[in-house]
């Protein structure tokens, strides 16, 4: 994932890169011309002048666009395209629709308008929360907290008002109440999904989703709470990590789902080296779907020529530093793994580290950086990115075992997961 948050040390956080695909990502299709612009009802209307949060998008763009060419297009006669349609706006969604067509025809990964009403608003607005201090973070987080109500999904949001799940963060409301990958979301307690406005003002109260899966509608009551998404993400990993006991072997696993951070790697190499996974014979890394983030250096986590010390205090506290891992490792990839993580991807093979397994990385490797527009934050690739000389944008990285795997990111009926056990474990 990408995170290029430009304050010093500037070109350290132009590689922290964060990846395009989360919960309730919405594909921007252009909108057509020969027709109005639908205004759904339960929309909120457009805090201040639509007009003008377009104009200042199309500024930034001009502006910070990794490619001052714009990749080909005709930026001014882009704007004079959609100027219209954006006039007619009267309502966030709509806006934002708008807006969104527009960067599409950009061609790049990182480059999207969110609302507030998005998971995605809250999760960068956190990640970018150091460049978001100098462009309007305390107008839009007035105490501070950076928060949304939720359930803790990953999953593809369509206009119809149903939800795909594609993933289940560990540790969450959708976890506890066995929501599953593959669940199609129908509705909240009788009406259409939105991805925050269904559990607005029902954090701690249940909400009944109904839920289609398989041949079968099923109704699943949750409690959504209020999720900070750092907090989220780390507990999702620390959640995730077990020992899967296959063929005499222990085979570790974790998934990391957002890399954002530092952070993220000092919880691996806890759960490694004195937590759930130390006495693992082999281990499961699974970069499958979230945010990236990742720093390269993250690979060193394998490299055996180098000397794990653990340090001890007065008190008897042990710390391990410059932890490794020098038994049997593979990873796990998918369409859904982006960003900072595809450059982990592009190393981990490269360099003979283990199997990569599951099917080809999502391709969107640019730098990016966020800005607070009106009542939406931009996430705007701003630098190219290459790794080893090799450009991955739009590319992605082939795993060295295909496996397909649908909609499934984990349990039992993952047989990207399956074929990791049975390499690790020789069966």
């Amino acid at each position: 994932m990408k995170q290029a948050i430009d304050t010093s040390p500037s070109r350290r956080q132009v590689l922290r890169l964060a990846a395009i695909v989360t919960a309730s990502a919405v594909v921007a299709k252009a909108p057509n011309a020969a027709e109005p612009l639908k205004e759904e009802a339960n929309n909120s209307s457009i805090p201040g002048d639509g007009v003008s949060t377009f104009e200042r998008v199309w500024q930034i763009v001009r502006d910070r666009f990794y490619d001052p060419r714009h990749n080909g297009l005709d930026w001014p006669a882009t704007r004079e395209r959609y100027l219209p349609d954006v006039q007619r706006a009267a309502y966030q969604s709509s806006l934002a629709r708008v807006i969104n067509a527009m960067l599409s025809e950009l061609h790049a990964s990182h480059t999207r308008f969110y609302t507030p009403d998005e998971p995605e608003y809250c999760q960068l607005a956190d990640i970018f929360a150091g460049a978001l201090r100098r462009r309007g973070l305390q107008r839009a987080f007035p105490d501070g907290r950076i928060s949304y109500p939720g359930i803790g999904i990953i999953s593809g949001f369509e206009a119809t008002g149903r939800s795909t799940i594609t993933g289940v963060i560990d540790g969450t409301p959708a976890q506890q109440a066995g929501l599953r990958a593959a669940d199609e979301i129908i509705a909240a307690d009788g009406a259409a999904l939105e991805p925050i406005g269904s559990f607005r003002g029902k954090v701690g109260k249940s909400v009944v989703l109904e839920v289609h899966r398989g041949v079968s509608v099923v109704q699943i009551p949750l409690m959504p709470i209020d999720l900070e998404p750092t907090k989220m993400f780390l507990r999702g990993l620390e959640s995730s990590a077990r020992v899967i006991e296959s063929n005499g072997r222990r085979i570790g696993y974790v998934h990391v789902w957002c890399y954002a951070g530092t952070i993220y790697q000092r919880a691996l190499e806890q759960l490694l080296s004195q937590g759930a996974l130390k006495d693992a014979d082999a281990l499961i890394w699974d970069l499958r779907d979230g945010w990236g983030g990742a720093q390269p250096e993250y690979l060193d986590l394998f490299n055996a020529r180098a000397p794990t010390m653990q340090v001890t205090g007065r008190s008897g506290t042990s710390e391990f530093v410059n932890v490794k891992w020098r038994k049997p490792v593979a990873m796990l990839i998918n369409g859904r793994t982006g960003s900072g993580k595809e450059v982990l991807a592009y190393g981990f093979k490269k360099y003979g580290l283990g199997e990569l397994i599951g099917t080809r990385t999502e391709g969107a490797v640019l730098a990016a950086t966020a800005f607070l527009i009106g009542n939406g934050l931009l996430l705007l690739a701003v630098e190219d990115v290459r790794v080893d000389g090799e450009r991955l944008e739009g590319v992605g990285v082939m795993p060295t075992i295909e496996v397909q795997a649908g909609a499934a990111s984990a349990g039992s009926d993952d047989p990207q997961l399956s074929r990791a056990i049975a390499v690790l474990s020789g069966t």
